[in-house]
């Protein structure tokens, strides 16, 4: 579930459609959840799919770190890529925003983190030496990710969270003692997911 204060925009010709924050979202605040309407496809159940709805899947969803493909329902499918994303996954099922979101401003993924099962070819954004989006990114820039969700967390008890009563029990009283400068916080590699099996056709 994508935060309530965004909305689905057309960004550009090169990019299709985004979300794009329609009230400002400070750091640290949950911006996208992990629900109970978000579907989940493992492996086996896409290679028995028609191509027409693999190519969809292939398109719109991720991969978590158990191997498994992540629709979600709403209109968090539309988050688009950047290398200096504003958005971030945790090891939790939610994203936080790294940093300071403006009306207006479009949220964003960097899909290093996703778990792509091929190089993804991106648009050049300045202040970056790279270009693609690899299957392994999380094996090289975790370290990175890791420091700006630290940084993140320490706003999470001083922001508005509309999604705090929906983070997954499993992981709900860790958050809440990261939060609190109380527990060490998981690193974002625990989303990695190192299988190289052929999914899509």
């Amino acid at each position: 579930m994508i935060h309530p204060n965004t909305e689905l925009q057309f960004i550009s010709k090169e990019k299709g459609y985004g979300i794009v924050a329609m009230k400002f979202i400070p750091k640290g605040t949950i911006t996208w959840i992990l629900d109970p309407l978000d579907q989940v496809f493992t492996p086996e159940q896409i290679q028995r799919l028609d191509p027409v709805f693999q190519d969809k899947l292939h398109t719109y969803s991720y991969r978590d770190g158990h191997g498994n493909f992540i629709l979600c329902w709403d209109n968090s499918r539309f988050v688009n890529h950047s290398f200096h994303s504003n958005c971030m996954s945790t090891a939790y099922n939610f994203e936080l925003a790294v940093r300071d979101i403006f009306p207006g401003e479009e949220l964003t993924d960097d899909y290093g983190y996703l778990n792509v099962t091929e190089p993804f070819f991106c648009l050049p954004e300045p202040n970056t030496t790279r270009t693609m989006v690899m299957p392994d990114d999380l094996l090289h820039f975790h370290k990175e990710w890791d420091a700006q969700l630290k940084d993140a967390f320490k706003n999470f008890n001083k922001v508005e969270q509309p999604f705090l009563n929906f983070i997954d029990p499993l992981y709900k009283d860790k958050v809440l003692k990261i939060a609190a400068g109380k527990a060490e916080m998981d690193s974002i590699l625990n989303c990695y997911y190192a299988g190289k099996t052929k999914v899509f056709a």
